[in-house]
């Protein structure tokens, strides 16, 4: 089951990218940063891989991918910002988020602001899901694009540089594959662990 969901997301991802280039990328980051949790650990190395052919260019890859997700977080942030808190105080319940959440996310934001979103674009999964609370906290829409930007291209850099990397050495140790296809099946692991976690806490919460 978890194979195939890999192997389906896989042919996606590189169908996309094939056909549109940094677009491609860019097209790609924008679904991940827009609350879908799309991966971003298959999306830039792929990419990085078409480096190593010759096809694309480093620097180039991880600015679209940045660039996909300034653009992704636009409708999350812009959801967040002019009817989260209305809206989650009516309607979340039914997706297991409630006014505490809604609390702890203004908190987090008023402390930290534009450091928590530097951060959080430096971190898988979290990274998908943390402009929908910059909106709800209202923070300044030019500092979330500034410091979204800052903290998804290193991000970007990184995962296009290990597929760059892996893609350069791939025929010459078939070791390789076995490797990245484990390392794929980890990232989908996680992402439904922490999804289990988030609606079993949050289930149990409404009991009490």
């Amino acid at each position: 089951m978890l194979h195939a969901i890999i192997a389906a997301m896989a042919s996606f991802i590189i169908a996309v990218i094939s056909a549109g280039g940094y677009a491609g990328i860019a097209f790609l980051m924008a679904i991940e940063s827009a609350c879908i949790p799309l991966p971003s650990e298959i999306i830039m190395p792929f990419g990085g891989y078409l480096v190593s052919t010759g096809e694309m260019n480093l620097y180039l890859v991880a600015t679209a991918g940045a660039i996909g997700c300034n653009i992704g977080s636009i409708p999350a942030y812009e959801l967040g910002r002019r009817g989260g808190r209305a809206a989650i105080m009516r309607w979340g319940k039914y997706v297991l988020l409630d006014a505490h959440d809604l609390e702890l996310s203004e908190r987090f934001f008023a402390r930290f602001g534009s450091l928590a979103v530097l951060i959080a674009r430096m971190l898988p999964v979290v990274r998908s899901f943390i402009a929908l609370p910059a909106g709800v906290a209202a923070m300044p829409l030019g500092r979330f694009h500034l410091y979204t930007f800052i903290g998804s291209w290193p991000f970007c850099f990184g995962l296009a540089w290990i597929g760059m990397t892996l893609g350069r050495a791939w025929d010459s140790d078939p070791r390789l594959k076995e490797w990245f296809h484990r390392f794929d099946a980890a990232i989908v692991a996680v992402g439904l662990i922490a999804v289990g976690w988030f609606v079993w806490t949050r289930w149990k919460r409404r009991v009490r």
